[in-house]
């Protein structure tokens, strides 16, 4: 039993610290998720508190068998794609969605110890695949977010996405080859 289980046995137990825990540990992943997703921060931080909140209710409903992280998130793209369907419809949302480079996902992920030209140049290019992922089918996008930004495993990605490990490695390919063909077209060869 992982230690991710051990907390929702604690949750289910109702032990506040548990719970506690679980938000400090699959809090920021989550908004990563989201954002990279949505490019929405505010949308991403709300989707972010209705997952753990769901977890948190739909505790008692789960079972102890190491597969955690793949149950959180079939829960987190439940919620997305619920919400991106509803929020499709709305102009007002569509005409003030948030694309600020201060936003992106990917910028100060690489930033903590290289020149500022290395900074600005992977700043550069986190803005470019941020952007880029847009340009994607939904299910490879959200295999790469859930493979690269929430690290889950091929397995776990196919679990969430009622798929199979071929189909999701296939999605993964697809993904890399489009985003590799963009960056090259635009400049960038890696």
């Amino acid at each position: 039993m992982n230690d991710d289980d051990q907390l929702m046995i604690g949750i289910q137990s109702r032990e506040s610290r548990a719970f506690e825990t679980l938000v400090a540990r699959y809090q920021q992943p989550l908004i990563n998720f989201f954002f990279t997703n949505t490019r929405d921060r505010q949308f991403s931080e709300d989707l972010t508190q209705e997952t753990l909140l769901r977890v948190y209710d739909q505790a008692w409903d789960y079972l102890p068998t190491g597969r955690f992280r793949g149950w959180m998130y079939r829960i987190a793209r439940n919620l997305l794609i619920d919400n991106i369907r509803r929020r499709s419809h709305d102009a007002l949302v569509r005409s003030v969605r948030g694309t600020g480079e201060e936003d992106c996902i990917l910028a100060g992920l690489a930033d903590e110890i290289a020149s500022p030209q290395d900074s600005a140049d992977r700043h550069e290019l986190a803005a470019m695949v941020d952007e880029l992922l847009e340009d994607l089918p939904e299910e490879q996008r959200l295999t790469f977010t859930l493979h690269h930004f929430a690290e889950l495993s091929l397995p776990e990605v196919a679990e969430i996405m009622h798929s199979s490990t071929a189909t999701t490695k296939s999605r993964l390919r697809l993904a890399r080859e489009k985003l590799r063909e963009k960056l090259s077209a635009r400049g960038v060869e890696g």
